[in-house]
């Protein structure tokens, strides 16, 4: 059953836990990222903006290393919204979980990457990033669970 979040910073806000399956669909390679995500408060002046960090470990073939990523989400058009920004302002996608589930888009040329969110429950996030084009061919399938 799927979870309706009416506030999606009050939701975000947190330290996570991350499990990622990645699948190379042209290679066939398999790959997984874990490590955690937290989403903070990017500081008190500014409106209510959360800072999205992920930090873990991934492990690609034969590689393994350390990874992180960032990106900052900013209040949308209704609480239950929020704007996502690569960390130099360009702006990422929108995400309203109002009706617990939400799908998303980003062209980075040349290639296209959708994204469909779910809010299992309010300690749990799924999301699924497929990204298609003659660069990429892949499936990007995440598990967000809260860190108590």
């Amino acid at each position: 059953m799927l979870y309706p979040v009416p506030d999606l910073r009050a939701y975000l806000e947190g330290s996570w836990s991350v499990e990622r399956r990645l699948l190379d669909r042209a290679t066939g390679a398999e790959g997984a990222f874990t490590g955690t995500v937290t989403f903070s408060a990017l500081s008190a002046d500014d409106d209510g903006a959360l800072d999205q960090r992920e930090d873990g470990t991934v492990r690609w073939g034969t590689h393994e290393g350390h990874a992180f990523r960032e990106y900052v989400w900013r209040p949308g058009a209704s609480p239950g919204s929020m704007d996502v920004f690569f960390p130099d302002g360009r702006p990422f996608h929108t995400v309203d979980l109002t009706g617990a589930s939400a799908d998303g888009s980003h062209w980075c040329s040349p290639d296209d990457y959708r994204v469909h969110y779910e809010a299992v429950g309010p300690d749990e996030l799924r999301y699924t990033w497929d990204v298609r084009g003659p660069a990429k061919d892949l499936l990007l399938d995440t598990t967000l669970r809260r860190i108590h």
